[in-house]
């Protein structure tokens, strides 16, 4: 058809409609959860977020939120995501019909059948993309990766637009734009930089005949530009700064940055004359190389964004990246460390005997107008005798090294090892083969292929995976093939059946794209092996450098997501191959406008309505909901310590977006670790005054008071004050440190105190009146079998010593008892968070520290608001389940105190509104049900107590039921879901027995005799 082009065209805008209408339909309209608090809010105030930061996607999203108010901010970014998406959408439409229209062995002109072939392929592979689960979940919250996989999207369709102008005058333009378009993905995510391989391919087989030694320099080409922009020009440009700036500053006496200066003005002088010269002199070649290097330059130059926020003290400054040596820290992810590639470490070979440890990069801060080295960064060595080639079994932590024995099987190989004192001990070293299988069993297939097929197959739910049958799965929606790997799938009980993740599409999306991915090979193997460049290298290539450790703290779906934009043009090229296969059987139109139909049904058709509901994030305000809880559980001016992204993030967002509490000061302890942050907590942030720290830059910058021993001084008899331990470690006196571990600090004894001063208590209103004979006259802190604290620990002691009571000190609800330094007894629930009292309170089983039901009750039932959650038709996702179910644990506790104070009532409606905000539906009932079953009996509602069981046993038969009729090879994996189940039936029948229900007990007991005598008899 001569219309092609203009057809083309139009409907490529029609599907990009149709993928914007969708996202923008099920966007979140606030912020979500892990990161996406952090982008809104550095986007909309142009703040640093964690490294290596994303500027360019910062300048975007500051852009979006131009036409909006603070309380529209995150929709804004939110619609930038979902606008990316769509028009990645768009260019991958037009990708897929580039290369299909090169599949047709035809003239210029189409025939009808041929451009309905062709057009159906790119809508059909478009929107395969457009409602898979991976790309669908990146496209409505604000985080980068839609926008990065716009540019990836617009790189690969520009160099095949330069493929059909190669010939042209000027044709390089394509290439200095794809260049270009690289340098600013810099500022988004690196992973744009992993289409560089295809796009090499492209431009030899359109330049060059093809031969074997031609491809094999084209991938080694194309593996070195990816190495010389991940390894040279990203940090290369950076520390070749460093060099100057060390040179002017403090070689010459010369002021901060001039060096800096001096470097730029200097390499962008190079660059003009080396553009010039080659011009002049004809050097086609050469001119394109500095010319592509300068607008990579320009590109990656979004990044003195950071540099000038950073440098404007901004309430969110991670690293501090305000000079070109943090800059450098930070580009590189330093505060992540490492992990081996190549050649490395098991995870318990041993430290070389002779050199464990050597000096890598030296930790340079300003100070009297120079740069001085304050902490050299040590990497440890490994004996090389017990290092392996390409290493995937390295981390050392307990967790994983269990999980490591588990997915690979190890038995290992006896190998005995001297150590540094002379004696020896055998180790078990895994063997190279069991690396191997570590790679392929967990990394491969279960962090790569169940990706894969999660989103061409189909997905089990959305509960995070480690390897059992129950979660995180792929399954296709063919019982038998699903029931062979995970067991009969048709007698799964409610909670697993009905989970709204469960998503499946009968192999469909996979099968037509292996049938596009054979015709296209048949028909173009130049083309195909370019997909297939950009498929392998946006998945197996990130699974190998990454070099994932295991039970990592969420789903990485998101990182392979270029590998299946990949796939979905082979989607869209099976739609082609199986009209070309059709035309010998009936006319070439029909069967196009059959196959077309039944592809855009069989295809995107049943994606979008598997994935819609679990995929609909539209009316949920969860994060942003939950975060402001935390802030409106403290008082005015206080302080609330929390530890990971999502105590945390939602916060930020809720102060710096929302402007909701911003005389609280969030500290995250994770942070408090690192001199940086230190210093942000001793500035004024808003109404949030300085926090109460003592200690001196020169005290806890990086390399000093990282780790402050515990000794037991046998001079020392009973508990050290406080204040006199902290200055201790405050002391530079040689006596003060241990010299047998590099002049550490320690404090002499494992137990301090402090004196509660009354007066300061009863003045800031501490506790209420009615509990000042029980205020403490002393807290003692005993860190018992501890043998160190760490930097955030002891300033956290530091405020404790400095506050005096005069600002308020809480723990979010989420922080790990770990942190609580000996204190829990001190604490009082208000809220989402424990404020830390002078009154100690008596634990109760699980339970710590008090409650203050006045205040609690005010906020549970009145005060803080819910995000929807508990809407029927707002997805609740395994992420805000959890938050749920310490929001369940709250309720409870609350209810529990009621009762205690002779407040029935008042506790029967507590749990009321817990089972009305979190009904099972929404979050299955788990441990804290049973406790809201015990509390109904306490509070004189036995009805509603006995329902609560029943519901809870209905659920639990269903469960039982289920797993005792999987076959022995599944008991394995679901036998800790069996012992748990069991332990809840005889708790249940105990709380039954406890108030007088004995027909209830008895039936519970019978219950629970009859599985255990079933699972008895199966192990």
């Amino acid at each position: 058809m001569k219309n092609y082009k203009f057809l083309n065209v139009v409907t490529g805008w029609v599907v990009f409609l149709i993928a914007a209408v969708v996202y923008l339909m099920t966007i979140e309209p606030t912020a979500s959860f892990w990161d996406c608090g952090e982008f809104i809010t550095t986007s909309f105030k142009l703040e640093v977020g964690h490294p290596p930061g994303a500027p360019f996607f910062m300048i975007l999203g500051r852009f979006f939120t131009i036409f909006t108010d603070s309380s529209h901010a995150a929709m804004a970014i939110n619609s930038l995501s979902a606008l990316a998406s769509a028009f990645t959408i768009l260019f991958l439409f037009w990708t897929i019909t580039h290369l299909a229209k090169k599949l047709v062995n035809t003239e210029e002109i189409l025939t009808l059948g041929q451009t309905i072939a062709i057009l159906a392929s790119g809508a059909v592979g478009a929107l395969a993309y457009t409602f898979s689960d991976t790309f669908w979940f990146s496209a409505v919250e604000g985080e980068v990766y839609a926008s990065s996989s716009l540019i990836t999207a617009v790189v690969f369709w520009a160099i095949l637009k330069w493929e059909n102008v190669a010939d042209q005058p000027h044709a390089n333009r394509w290439i200095i734009l794809i260049a270009y378009l690289m340098g600013l993905s810099i500022g988004v995510h690196l992973l744009n930089l992993l289409a560089i391989p295809a796009i090499v391919f492209v431009y030899y087989f359109k330049k060059y005949k093809v031969t074997r030694n031609g491809i094999i320099l084209s991938l080694i080409v194309s593996l070195v530009i990816l190495g010389v922009i991940m390894y040279g020009i990203i940090p290369g440009v950076i520390t070749i700064a460093t060099w100057f700036e060390l040179m002017f500053v403090n070689g010459f006496g010369l002021p901060f940055n001039t060096g800096t200066i001096i470097y730029s003005a200097l390499l962008i002088g190079l660059i003009v004359f080396g553009i010039h010269y080659t011009a002049k002199k004809g050097q086609v070649l050469w001119n394109t190389v500095l010319v592509a290097f300068t607008v990579i330059l320009i590109g990656y130059s979004s990044f003195a964004m950071i540099v000038i926020r950073s440098s404007a003290n901004t309430p969110m400054d991670q690293n501090s990246p305000d000079d070109v040596f943090s800059l450098l820290g930070y580009l590189n992810r330093e505060q992540y460390g490492d992990r081996p590639l190549v050649k490395g470490q098991y995870y318990n070979t041993p430290l070389d005997s002779r050199t464990p440890y050597v000096d890598t990069k030296p930790y340079y801060i300003q100070k009297d107008g120079k740069y001085v080295v304050t902490y050299t960064r040590q990497k440890a060595q490994y004996d090389s005798n017990y290092t392996t080639f390409f290493p995937r079994m390295w981390s050392r932590q307990d967790q994983h090294i269990q999980d490591y024995k588990s997915w690979a099987g190890i038995k290992g190989k006896p190998v005995r090892i001297s150590g540094r004192d002379g004696e020896s001990q055998t180790i078990q070293l895994p063997t190279f083969g069991e690396n191997l299988q570590f790679f392929l069993r967990y990394q491969v297939v279960h962090m790569y292929f169940r990706y894969f097929m999660w989103n061409f197959a189909g997905r089990q739910n959305d509960t995070q995976g480690h390897g059992d049958i129950l979660s995180g799965n792929w399954i296709s929606g063919i019982n038998f093939i699903d029931s062979v790997r995970l067991g009969d799938q048709s007698k799964l009980p409610d909670d697993l059946k009905n989970n709204k993740a469960r998503n499946v599409y009968y192999f469909l999306p996979l099968l037509l794209g292996l049938i596009g991915a054979f015709f296209h090979y048949q028909r173009n193997k130049k083309d195909l092996w370019v997909v297939f460049l950009l498929f392998l290298m946006t998945g197996l290539a990130i699974v190998v450098y990454l070099n994932q450790y295991p039970h990592q703290p969420r789903e990485r779906d998101y990182a392979y997501a270029g590998s299946f934009y990949a796939f979905t043009i082979w989607i869209g090229i099976g739609v082609l191959a199986i009209v070309e296969g059709l035309k010998k059987w009936m006319p070439h139109t029909i069967s196009a406008i059959l196959v077309s139909v039944l592809s855009f049904v069989l295809v995107p058709g049943i994606m979008a309505s598997e994935n819609w509901d679990d995929h609909d994030r539209s009316d949920r305000y969860t994060a942003r909901d939950f975060g402001a809880n935390y802030l409106n559980s403290c008082e005015p001016n206080s302080v609330i310590f929390t530890n990971g992204d999502n105590d945390t993030f939602p916060l930020w967002y809720n102060q710096e977006v929302e402007g909701v509490g911003t005389d609280i000061r969030v500290c995250n302890l994770s942070y408090l670790q690192t001199d940086w942050y230190i210093d942000q907590m001793k500035r004024k942030s808003y109404e949030s005054e300085p926090l109460p720290i003592s200690f001196t830059e020169d005290k806890y910058v990086l390399g000093t008071n990282d780790v402050i021993y515990l000794l037991e001084d046998p001079r020392i008899k009973g508990a050290v004050e406080l204040s006199k331990a902290l200055d201790f470690v405050k002391d530079d006196n040689p006596r003060t440190k241990l010299a047998q571990a590099d002049n550490a600090s320690y404090i002499p004894s494992k137990k301090l105190f402090f004196k509660v001063d009354k007066e300061a208590v009863i003045r800031n209103k501490v506790v209420p009146e009615n509990m000042y004979d029980q205020i403490a006259d002393t807290i003692f802190i005993n860190f018992g079998g501890k043998n160190y604290i760490s930097k955030d620990e002891l300033m956290v002691l530091d405020m404790i010593a400095n506050t005096n009571w005069e600002r308020p000190i809480y723990y979010a609800i989420t922080v790990g008892r770990d942190k609580y330094l000996g204190l829990q007894d001190y604490f009082q629930l208000e809220g989402f968070a424990y404020r830390f009292t002078p009154v100690k309170s008596a634990r109760e089983g699980i339970h710590f520290g008090m409650v203050d039901t006045e205040k609690m009750y005010t906020n549970l039932m009145e005060n803080f608001m819910w995000g929807n959650m508990n809407n029927p038709k707002v997805y609740i996702d395994e992420n805000n389940q959890r938050m749920m179910m310490n929001i369940r644990n709250n309720f409870n506790r609350l209810a529990e105190s009621l009762i205690v104070e002779g407040k029935k009532d008042s506790a029967i409606h507590v749990l009321d509104r817990s089972l009305e905000l979190i009904p099972h539906e929404v979050v299955p009932f788990n441990y804290f049900s049973l406790q809201i079953a015990e509390n109904y009996y306490g509070a004189g509602a036995p009805d509603k107590a006995k329902g609560i069981i029943d519901s809870v046993i209905n659920s639990y038969t269903q469960q039982m039921d289920y797993f005792l009729s999987l076959d022995d090879k599944y008991i394995a994996s679901v036998d800790e879901e069996i012992q748990r189940i069991l332990y809840f039936m005889r708790e249940m029948s105990m709380i039954a027995a406890n108030n007088d229900q004995t027909e209830l007990s008895q039936s519970i007991t019978k219950l629970f005799t009859d599985y255990l005598n079933q699972y008895s008899a199966q192990n």
